[in-house]
């Protein structure tokens, strides 16, 4: 058992001094890091989800669920942005739990993130689909629904050949090159930022805040609970409605992380990382709100079409040219979010099929065009079939729930990773036994515990520091969540001030403050990368609550099919990858320093020649 739950809690070891080499071919830019997550998140949530959000959920507020969505993007944003610059590796979230947390919880987060990009492609391209039907007059659904009717639930009307052909026709492209994939989302994503400028600079000129202020009196069928539009004014569902669109909203953020997966394809992937996440969450903050909120008020929010709400709308105000500007745009800006799914996904497989968790044969490169070639295909088909079979909102749903997840852990990741020493720390801490110095790894006493949880002991952290984090963000994780439970089921009884509710969110709160600043009064790790998360423990904290709040807004069908996915991976991890794991020599490490910059451990040194020809 004792050697088992080694398996599952055993590091990746990353010799940093070999970083800059990979099979892999390092041709991209800072600004082609960039426009690729700029692209690839600049899609469907301006050109779909918004009016879908607008006219089902939010109303005109869903100006502050974007808001909402974009905090907890920015904030999950500069986790990975930190993380990107001490491991620059392909695989973004699952190399950076791996090296942090465990292989079990990096095994979770890359089965995530293969669902978030998996489900990511087929969503944007049910969207793309979705939208050029609406442009030609929906020909294809009528043509598909009358001879290959489907009748299911939860799955599409109709198979929708369309969405796969185009999954395809990228994969294709993805299969080529890399450089070549940059230089095609490159020119498109112009053109998008181009066209997104243009609506909302053209729609100030329509815009009318009445919109924002409508009388229940004037929404249709109010009281009709078969069709139901809210009851008017800017919080037309609520603020609970204000923050289910901030969960649903948050699909239109995800996308940056695929930034991440580029570590051993970027130059300078220290620097060109966070740079490049910092600077497309922001773009992409403004693009959303601008155009949510000219959308919002250039037309009741009960009447916007759910397919293409922007192009139809500047159609009703009598803007006829508008219309075919913004459907060259929605067409480039879907096209390159549809790219931007697609370019991480078979890079995390490639990840995780090195490192032996998924089957090897995954791992293969080809050595003509320098891609994962089977990977890409593989995943691309996956993903089309998915596009071509289920519907856009339960794909949207099922998306964001494995997104927020990865979120989560890269949040408390960083928090334990700062809090890590590493070799210099370890040799400052260090204590005379008997003549010989030492560092001492004995079993703590209770009192020195608590001595050291709430008094800071020394300049640089150690091993019992470093446990203390590590069990404190443990511990907020639970908490987190159950006080994003009490929020959202109690939150009749705290609104009515009932006290049972309010005793209940305290004693979840108090601790946690509690804890928040325990984690802050050990010390931190002094070594210095290009980009570190400003305001920890706090900000990580905060990132934590909000994705875990978001995920508990979804709805129960999503965690059912979320639950099913995990058993699946489950059982490809219990029955293949803890036996074929590349980290299973690890003991051999045991007794080796860590790097000096990171703290993260090397396996160079530590496994002979001939062994380690062997063992690869």
């Amino acid at each position: 058992m004792s050697n088992f739950l080694r398996k599952l809690l055993r590091r990746k070891h990353v010799d940093l001094e070999n970083v800059e080499d990979t099979k892999l071919h390092r041709c991209l830019s800072t600004l082609d890091l960039t426009f690729l997550g700029i692209g690839s998140t600049l899609g469907a949530g301006i050109y779909v989800v918004a009016g879908q959000v607008a006219k089902e959920t939010a109303g005109p507020s869903v100006v502050l669920s974007f808001f909402i969505a974009a905090v907890a993007s920015v904030l999950a944003g500069m986790c990975y942005a930190e993380f990107g610059a001490r491991v620059p590796k392909t695989g973004s979230a699952y190399v950076y739990s791996y090296v942090t947390v465990g292989e079990l919880w990096a095994f979770i987060i890359g089965w995530n993130l293969i669902l978030e990009y998996v489900i990511g492609t087929a969503s944007v391209a049910r969207a793309w689909s979705a939208y050029f039907d609406t442009l030609i007059g929906g020909a294809i659904e009528k043509f598909f629904s009358q001879y290959v009717h489907i009748d299911v639930p939860y799955l599409s009307k109709y198979p929708d050949f369309f969405a796969l052909a185009i999954t395809l026709l990228l994969t294709v492209i993805l299969a080529i090159g890399v450089k070549e994939s940059s230089f095609v989302n490159n020119i498109f994503t112009g053109v998008n930022l181009l066209v997104v400028t243009y609506v909302v600079v053209c729609g100030c000129f329509k815009a009318d805040f009445k919109n924002w202020n409508i009388s229940e009196n004037q929404v249709p069928n109010y009281t009709d609970p078969t069709e139901p539009f809210g009851h008017g004014g800017f919080f037309s569902y609520g603020i609970s409605g204000t923050l289910s669109g901030a969960a649903t909203c948050f699909y239109a953020f995800v996308g940056f992380d695929c930034i991440a997966t580029t570590g051993e394809e970027v130059q300078n992937p220290q620097k060109a990382i966070p740079i490049s996440i910092i600077v497309s969450l922001l773009a992409c903050f403004a693009a959303y709100f601008g155009i949510s909120a000219i959308l919002t008020l250039m037309w009741p929010y009960y009447d916007l079409d759910s397919s293409a709400p922007l192009p139809v709308v500047f159609d009703d105000v009598g803007w006829t040219v508008a219309k075919y500007i913004i459907a060259v745009g929605a067409i480039c800006g879907l096209s390159t979010s549809l790219l931007g799914a697609m370019f991480p996904m078979p890079r995390v497989i490639y990840a995780m099929a090195q490192d032996g968790l998924l089957f090897w044969f995954l791992a293969d490169i080809s050595p003509r065009f320098h891609t994962p070639l089977l990977a890409t295909a593989i995943s691309g088909i996956l993903s089309g079939c998915m596009a071509m079979l289920f519907d856009l909102t339960e794909l949207v749903n099922m998306m964001s729930i494995g997104t927020l997840l990865a979120y989560t852990l890269v949040g408390a990741c960083v928090l334990i990773l700062r809090y890590r020493p590493d070799k210099e720390d370890i040799l400052s801490n260090s204590v005379d036994l008997g003549g010989q110095e030492r560092y001492y790894t004995g079993v703590p006493l209770l009192k020195d515990i608590i001595r050291t949880a709430f008094v800071r002991t020394g300049p640089n952290p150690t091993d019992l520091t470093s446990t203390i984090v590590a069990f404190a963000v443990l511990i907020i994780g639970f908490l987190v969540a159950g006080i994003s439970a009490v929020i959202i089921y109690a939150q009749q009884y705290l609104a009515n001030a009932q006290w049972w509710a309010i005793l209940l969110l305290v004693i979840l709160v108090v601790p946690l403050l509690l804890l928040v600043i325990v984690i802050w009064i050990q010390p931190q790790n002094k070594r210095c990368v290009t980009f570190l998360v400003p305001g920890v423990p706090v900000m990580p904290v905060i990132s934590m609550f909000i994705n875990i709040f978001l995920m508990l807004k979804l709805p129960v069908q999503t965690w059912v099919r979320f639950g099913v996915w995990m058993l699946i991976g489950f059982l490809i991890y219990f029955g293949y990858g803890i036996w074929k794991s590349r980290a299973e020599p690890d003991y051999r490490l045991l007794e080796q320093e860590p790097d000096e910059t990171t703290g993260i451990l090397s396996d160079e040194e530590s496994i002979n020649p001939a062994e380690k020809s062997s063992y690869q």
